[in-house]
């Protein structure tokens, strides 16, 4: 509905649309000034792998930003001593509540056997702050799995359904680490259809975009290869409404602010374990050595590409624009600027639209088409343009001061009931106070007629 409204002298009309913001550019400059690198053993998933502290990252050439991206490798040509062979695990200084993190990269660890990659997050308590699995894998599997893993009462819907839409299929629905009727731990999560998510292709075809929004209702993943992602995925104001259907939804039964908070995002790449060593002698890599450890730990060579090139990471919060009163009935959604536009004497805008405060109209447009209506209802002044940027807050971690966790030897062990989809959570003696996951073997069902296994581990 529309009404007239007269205004006694000259005021603004503040058009305000949606979308996000950029919290933390995760740059070649600063990236690893961004993370704590934990050091040890990999003790907490069994993995044979050694995490290496910055410095000695740095002097085995396991680290680099050269030609403006950043590297992260593993040793790849000495055969491995106890506790394993040389890697890195990487955990943000900062964590978030909310947000949608973008991850570029040219190529990642997986696909190749004895290895298990993973780009993650995770919060305090665990699993009280939840887990967010973004890409993760072991030996040569070819597809991504992505995986929630929550306290009790959280699921997600689509129940053990194929959707061709997305692009993946969910094997598990109920985020419970502890869910009746599923694996230990298995959470709920989504094996990407596509072989260009993860290993060997994703890296042939020179990469790709995963992008992860976080909101109070749901957390999406969308995924583009090298090239095909929309031309705002990376800018300034990325707005994910004009995506399209992402590749992984996660919503349904689950009040995600109640068990999501305070997470760190996570770089590592662990060997064997409690996964990748648990289904080796099922999956086609039993042929090239009797067990995991002792491929890994006399063919350095094999590792040489089992590494990260990330083109760039960056955090962005929403606008607080976005939560502005919806558009009028038939007007498209739209995002990213802010104007204020002169008012003459009088001028219509939709009622629903409508608060004043001074001699100032607020006028709330989610479009461009609702915009340029409104600045032609009117006898303006040529526009001036101010744009807005409003961040959203969040909240710190303060039971993970990077003083607990830089010298700590803690990793994540994770599983799903369908194979890939899971880290797991940091050992006993990270100060963090967090729990570890419970050992267990189980099938992973790739789409409705592949199988692999895994194993999952709990140390108290």
């Amino acid at each position: 509905m529309y009404f007239s409204t007269l205004l006694t002298c000259a005021g603004l009309v503040h058009l305000g649309i949606a979308g996000y913001t950029l919290e933390d550019d995760y740059s070649v400059g600063n990236f690893f000034s961004m993370f704590n690198f934990i050091t040890g053993p990999d003790s907490s998933t069994q993995g044979y792998t050694n995490y290496l502290s910055q410095s000695a990252a740095q002097s085995a050439g396991l680290i680099n930003t050269n030609n403006n991206q950043v590297y992260m490798g593993v040793d790849y040509s000495n055969v491995a001593q106890s506790p394993g062979r040389s890697s890195l695990r990487l955990e943000s200084v900062k964590t978030y509540t909310h947000g949608l993190i973008v991850l570029n990269l040219a190529h990642m660890p997986g696909g190749i056997c004895g290895t298990w990659p993973a780009f993650w997050t995770y919060g305090p308590n665990w699993p009280n702050s939840g887990e967010i699995d973004i890409i993760e894998g072991v030996n040569n599997n070819a597809q991504n799995s992505m995986t929630l893993h929550t306290k009790s009462g959280c699921s997600v819907n689509n129940q053990n359904s194929y959707n061709p839409v997305t692009g993946s299929t969910t094997l598990t629905s109920n985020c419970d680490v502890n869910a009746a009727g599923q694996s230990a731990n298995a959470g709920c999560g989504n094996l990407a259809d596509s072989s260009t998510t993860y290993g060997s292709q994703f890296n042939s075809q020179g990469g790709g975009t995963y992008a992860t929004e976080w909101t109070s209702s749901a957390i999406k993943i969308w995924f583009w290869p090298a090239g095909t992602a929309p031309g705002d995925v990376s800018g300034s104001n990325p707005n994910p409404s004009g995506w399209g259907t992402p590749t992984s939804i996660f919503q349904g039964g689950c009040n995600i602010d109640s068990f999501f908070q305070n997470n760190k995002i996570v770089f590592d790449n662990t060997f064997c374990g409690a996964w990748a060593g648990a289904v080796w002698g099922s999956s086609s890599c039993a042929s090239q050595a009797s067990s995991c450890q002792a491929f890994v730990q006399n063919n350095p060579s094999a590792f040489q590409q089992a590494y990260w090139t990330v083109n760039s990471l960056r955090v962005y919060q929403e606008n607080s624009n976005s939560a502005a009163d919806p558009a009028p009935d038939g007007v498209p959604a739209a995002s990213s600027i802010s104007v204020d536009v002169p008012v003459a004497s009088s001028s219509s805008v939709p009622e629903s639209s409508v608060a004043e405060s001074s001699s100032t109209t607020s006028v709330a447009f989610t479009s461009t088409a609702a915009l340029s209506a409104a600045a032609s209802s009117v006898n303006t002044a040529p526009v001036q343009q101010t744009t807005t940027f409003v961040r959203q807050p969040k909240s710190a971690d303060p039971s993970s001061p990077a003083s607990t966790v830089t010298e700590s030897s803690s990793d994540l062990l994770s599983s799903n009931e369908f194979g890939p989809g899971s880290n797991g959570i940091p050992n006993a003696n990270n100060n963090d106070g967090h729990q570890k996951r419970e050992q267990h073997g189980h099938q992973h069902r790739r789409h409705m007629d592949m199988h692999l296994g895994r194993a999952k581990g709990h140390h108290h």
